[in-house]
This record gives structure tokens, sequence and C-alpha cells, in this order.
């Protein structure tokens, strides 16, 4: 290791020949230069050392009613990263173990000292002294990364179970530190055990394998994680590090456009139809309005008022149509959330009542204000709470809605015992004429998440056949 042209030293020893001896053995040492300094007392040694105004310290056992062991654990406390070497009159292994345990460098005996001796001491002691404080320092800087990091960072045991990580991970997961070591990954994942399982058992590592993860509140979290297994932790058995970069955002983005593109082509054939259908639908009741008066025949008088009033129906259908294809005009407003669901809920009370469905709702204490078109919002609310009361028809139902507060957001939870929906389905949900009632026209859901996007509130879906639906609505606190 390549020294300094000067190593400042200072020999702690109460007994000046034993001073004067250790320091002629040291200056005897050729090739390197050498400043030594002596200091008698523990008290002085204490300040020198808070001062680190050495390269390295030679300590004498006895100092007075202090011992150099008091002054290793003395200087260990001050984080002094400078070596320390211990020197004894006699052997003595005891003593030997409990200094290296709290941190010296080396443990000499005086009666054995010689210039030789001390140059490997002093050259050990100095060369593993630097190579510490270097792999502190990365220790700190990779610490640092690993606490900043905006991605979880983790480290867990074979089983994924938790052994530290970052803020981030906690922020991501909704579990405080303390809580995630009592938890393993595979806990919280929702959709993707099966690859990263495989990956890690086959070969060790796992890059960009997309999941989802359900955070405490239950919310999904759609993440890329990478991850390796490692060997060689401080019990001897393998370990694994990972990172879990989360793209809920992005995929909520790429879901809203997708259905903004989905909405808008269906709208530009919504209105290609209406027209090329609505021309020869006026012709046939303009044709039928001018016959009806002149109608002469009693047998035909029924078929021209099927005819007109069916051609009326298809008209309004096709207003309908039109209609729910156009963009909704909306007037923001700052409203309090809980009032807009308390209208939602009486608007639907009727049904509710009449299906004898038991309901609880559950607020925070406090309001929670939004920017919305408070009319709009009570549409969308309430499309969604007749699905889940129409979904209850054949059994108790059981309604629940809440509101849940946070930092960045409101979430609104609507939640049924109904029949369910089938998984394949839950995707096509929001898409316009989609629906799986006999006699509906599948517009009101479509219309909801058209209301729900113009509020930059998203929504999330959970369902199991034959137990139950929930709509999670999430509102950006303003």
């Amino acid at each position: 290791m390549q020294q300094s042209s000067v190593t400042r030293i200072l020999i702690v020893d109460d007994d000046e020949d034993d001073f004067i001896i250790t320091s002629d053995y040291i200056r005897s040492i050729e090739g390197v230069h050498y400043e030594i300094d002596w200091c008698p007392t523990y008290a002085r040694a204490v300040e020198h050392i808070r001062q680190r105004q050495y390269q390295l310290y030679l300590v004498d056992y006895r100092l007075g009613a202090k011992t150099g062991l008091d002054l290793l654990k003395e200087a260990v406390r001050l984080n002094c990263e400078d070596p320390i070497i211990l020197l004894t009159g006699k052997g003595n292994k005891a003593v030997d173990n409990e200094a290296m345990v709290i941190g010296a460098m080396d443990y000499l005996i005086k009666s054995e000292l010689n210039t030789e001796k001390l140059e490997r001491s002093i050259r050990y002691s100095l060369e593993r002294a630097g190579a510490l404080k270097a792999l502190r320092a990365n220790e700190r800087k990779y610490r640092i990364i690993f606490e900043r990091s905006k991605d979880a960072v983790f480290i867990a045991d074979e089983g994924l179970r938790f052994r530290d990580m970052n803020n981030a991970t906690s922020e991501l997961l909704g579990y405080a530190q303390s809580d995630l070591l009592n938890l393993s990954l595979y806990d919280l994942i929702l959709e993707g055990k099966d690859k990263v399982y495989a990956g890690l058992e086959q070969s060790k590592e796992i890059d960009d394998v997309e999941i989802t993860l359900a955070d405490r509140q239950g919310e999904k979290k759609y993440c890329i994680i990478s991850a390796s297994m490692e060997t060689g932790n401080e019990e001897g058995g393998s370990y694994v590090q990972g990172i879990i970069h989360d793209i809920t955002n992005l995929k909520r983005a790429e879901k809203a456009t997708l259905q903004a593109e989905k909405l808008a082509a269906t709208g530009r054939l919504v209105r290609t139809l209406a027209h090329e259908v609505r021309n020869p639908l006026n012709n046939i009741q303009m044709s039928v309005e001018q016959l009806i008066p002149v109608n002469q025949s009693e047998e035909d008088t029924p078929f021209l008022e099927i005819i007109h009033r069916n051609s009326k129906r298809i008209n309004d259908l096709i207003t309908e149509l039109l209609d729910s294809s156009r963009p909704t005009e909306m007037i923001f407003k700052r409203v309090i959330l809980q009032t807009v669901l308390d209208e939602s809920i009486s608007a639907a009370l009727d049904r509710i009542t009449l299906q004898r469905i038991s309901m609880k709702v559950s607020y925070p204490d406090v309001p929670c204000y939004i920017q919305a078109d408070a009319d709009k919002l009570k549409v969308a609310f309430l499309n969604i709470i007749i699905n889940a009361v129409e979904a209850m028809r054949d059994r108790p139902g059981e309604l629940s809605i809440k509101v849940t507060p946070s930092a960045l957001q409101y979430a609104v939870e609507i939640s049924d015992n109904g029949c369910g929906i089938p998984q394949e389905n839950i995707s096509k949900l929001f898409e316009p004429y989609f629906t799986s009632k006999r006699n509906g026209m599948g517009l009101g859901l479509a219309a909801t998440l058209n209301i729900l996007q113009t509020h930059k509130a998203h929504i999330d879906v959970r369902s199991r056949e034959n137990v139950g639906t929930t709509f999670v609505i999430a509102f950006p606190v303003q």
C-alpha cells in the first residue's frame, strides 16, 4: 500500500522509558518516515483521538485507572477509523481476543517487540485500516443510493422473505418496514408469481418480469421486477437482491389511451351508421305520416301505426347512440365527494329498499374536496351502484360504499356480494355496447368511464364469480 510521506503515530503509554524504547524501534524502520509523539494519560489520548490528528495509535494496556481496552471502546464510540495497536507487558489470550473483538488491529507483547515485528504490524494495520475505510465509504455510498432510490430495492431470503428494504419499498406496498420483515414478496404477488419462482429456481435470476402486486389496502400495483440470487450471506446461505419498478401509472395511462381510442373509433362508426340509417329512416317516417291521414283501410291502420311507432323508436335509439359517443361537457366546481355519493345513493334507494339489500356506508370524519361536475359524477356513481344492485337480485344483498383518504388520492370502494363477473369479461366491462344483460345496450359503464376519466380518476375492478365485485375509483387530491 502506498503511504503518505509522513505518517503520524501517537504512543499512549504512562511509562516514558517504554515510550523511548518503542519509538527507537519505529525510527529504525527503513524506507518510511514516521512522526512519533508521546501521550502519557488516558484523558489526553481521548482528546487526540477526537481531533483526528494521527494515522496510527500504539496503546499500552495499563493507563492508570483506565486500560487500553477502555480507550479502544471510547475510540469506537468516537467513530475513529484509524488503526489502534494494543501493547501489553504480558501475553493474555482473553485480553487479546477482547481487544480484537472491540476493534484493535493488532495485539503485541512489549517484551517481544523488535523493529521487524513493529514494521510488519504497522504496515499491516495501515493497509487494513485503509481497506476498511474504502469499504465503509463504498458501503455509505451504496447505502445512500439504496435509501434514496425511487424504485423499491430489497434484500430477501430464498423464499423472498424480506430482510432489508429501502423506503420506496415501504411506500410502494403500504407497509411499515418492520411489518415487511414478517412477509414474503410471494404473499403480495397476485399475478406473475410462477415466472418469478421459476426464474429464481432455474437460472438464479429474473430480468424485467411483469408482476401485479397487492398493497396493504388491496389496491393493485403493476410492476416490473429484476432480481438475482446471491451466495455468501452471514449465515453462509443464499439471499436474493432485487429491484421493483412501479409502472401502475404507465399501465393506467395506456389503458386510458386505448379506451379513448376505442371510444373515438366507436363514435366515428356510430356517426357514420347513424347518418346512413337516418336518411332512409326519415323517408319511411315521412311516408307513413303522409299515409296515415289518408288511409281508408282499417286493416292497414294498425300496420301503419306499428311502422310509425317503431321507426320513431329506431330514431330515438340513434339519438341515444349519438349522444353517448359525443364528448361530455363538464362544469367543474369544488365539491365534497361524500355529498355526491350520498345523492347517488338516494337516487338508487328505492331499488335498494325493494330488494331488501343491507347497506353499509363508511366515510372519513373530514370532508374530501375534489374538483368535479357533481351532476355528471352522480350519474357515474349511480351506474355502478345500480349494476351492483342488479347483480344481487337472486340473493340476500350486501352493499358497501367506503371512502378512504390518503396523501395523494381519495379511494371510493363500491362492493357487492352479487354474482360476480367472469375474469374474461372484466377487461371488456367499459367497452361501448358490451353487455351481459338481456335488454342492455352496453352504454352505462362506457359513459361512466368517460365521466371518470374526465375527472382524472382511475377505476379498478376486482371480482370473483358467486362471491362479489368491488369497484375502486381513485380521485387525485387537489
